[in-house]
């Protein structure tokens, strides 16, 4: 009951700290840290996830709990009086798609987790104020699905077009630290929070015994970096294409942002030439580069029943390809489906884990398998992509037949036996969550 009355006082608050951001669009915040008190600190905690990894000082979430109290108000007096030092982020290489390959991941300290979100708390309802809707990525009230969504009927609506698939190299890593800076003061100049940033961003990466430290790049796997990202890219991108792009248009346009990985759609082809010209000129500005095979300009529109080049081509975004088939009734839509490499990786991924973890008890497998469907499932279970649900769900209860036959003494197992398996441990089928509506015809 404390806790819950506790959020709603925060949220109070930072519903005040969006207002006065609304009223003052163009001023800069200078005492948001006033209202980082020990009660702010407590729902920053709550707030933050409890069964991650260690940092560097090996402490967990209950290890921090035992003595919240005290924890916190020493974490609230160190960083507002200056006294916090940022630890270093534990690097680690976790094993990608069938465990032959890894990618580096960071993992802070849980006690920088709580101080970082509960910056995060004061910073987001002054940039939510400034935040375009085309901007989905790690935002309060917004998803992934949200972008999937308005990208499909907005394809739709325009009958296609012309697609400019973009991919910003190494964004994550190449975000310059002065003109974050710089982004950042523009809107707050609070000395606490000011500071507090710029210690992240110096914090460094422990790895392999050794602190490396960079004038680029977001704090590795913290709670804030998202939220710095969309600091950048609004001035970088978004702020640059509704003032100077969207207005000498001659067509039709929109773009669609989550986090770095965004599209831009026309309805002219002209149009998207020129800003496919222009937008590496603006993004160098910023210190970014895009990918120079992964970013392309491609023809989406509708095929015509005939003729030659009439082909359209396809892109990715967000884990979906976007394609042009047909409906029962024989005409034109834009379809979505797995991509080819998301569903290769996701597959790679469980099979990784049926090789580790297959001599676990069968209900403990089983158990593993079915929530990872339902989160497969739970992602791309979109309109027109049921064919691909089905072959996944195929493909993972074939693994798991393999797998089992690897630990039978029998040798394999025939699918008969799998069956009485599944009957007694059922893996969920394939299914289009809740939030899916189907698209009316005459959208």
């Amino acid at each position: 009951m404390a806790e819950a009355s506790n959020s709603k006082t925060i949220s109070t608050r930072q519903e005040w700290i969006a207002k006065l951001a609304r009223q003052m669009p163009t001023a800069a915040m200078t005492s948001l840290s006033k209202h980082m008190d020990e009660a702010w600190l407590a729902e920053a905690f709550r707030r933050t996830r409890k069964d991650g990894a260690v940092g560097v000082d090996g402490q967990t979430a209950e290890m921090f709990a035992a003595d919240l109290e005290q924890n916190l108000g020493r974490l609230i007096d160190q960083a507002k009086s200056g006294t916090y030092r940022a630890p270093a982020v534990r690097r680690v290489h976790i094993p990608k798609g069938d465990g032959t390959k890894t990618r580096p991941i960071g993992i802070p300290t849980f006690e920088d987790k709580v101080l970082q979100r509960a910056v995060v708390m004061l910073l987001e309802p002054v940039f939510e104020e400034d935040f375009y809707d085309f901007s989905y990525g790690f935002r309060p009230g917004k998803s992934a699905h949200d972008a999937l969504e308005v990208l499909d009927k907005g394809l739709f609506k325009m009958r296609g077009g012309w697609v400019l698939d973009v991919d910003i190299q190494s964004f994550f890593d190449t975000l310059d630290h002065e003109k974050l800076r710089d982004l950042l003061r523009q809107r707050v100049v609070d000395g606490v929070v000011v500071r507090l940033v710029g210690k992240w961003l110096r914090a460094g990466v422990l790895d392999g015994g050794v602190v490396h430290r960079a004038e680029t790049g977001t704090p590795q796997g913290g709670v804030i970096s998202p939220l710095l990202a969309n600091i950048y890219l609004h001035t970088a991108l978004d702020a640059w294409w509704v003032r100077d792009v969207l207005p000498r248009l001659r067509g039709k346009a929109f773009l669609v942002r989550y986090a770095d990985d965004f599209v831009i759609a026309f309805s002219n082809r002209e149009d998207a030439l020129r800003v496919q010209k222009v937008l590496p000129q603006r993004l160098e500005r910023y210190g970014l580069t895009l990918h120079p095979e992964k970013t392309r300009l491609i023809r989406f529109e509708s095929p015509a029943d005939d003729g030659p080049g009439s082909e359209s081509e396809s892109f990715d975004f967000l884990g979906l390809t976007y394609y042009w088939g047909r409906t029962r009734r024989g005409t034109w839509t834009v379809k979505r489906k797995t991509a080819k490499g998301r569903f290769s990786r996701s597959l790679s991924r469980i099979k990784h884990w049926m090789r580790k973890s297959r001599h676990l008890p069968l209900h403990t497998q089983a158990k593993t398998l079915a929530n990872k469907l339902r989160g497969h499932f739970n992602y791309y279970g979109v309109v027109g992509n049921w064919m691909a649900l089905k072959r996944f769900h195929y493909e993972v209860k074939s693994l798991w037949k393999k797998w089992l036959s690897r630990r039978s003494q029998r040798g394999d197992l025939t699918w008969s036996v799998m069956d009485r398996i599944f009957a007694r441990y059922r893996l969920p089928p394939p299914r289009l969550p809740p939030r899916v509506r189907w698209r009316p015809a005459n959208l």
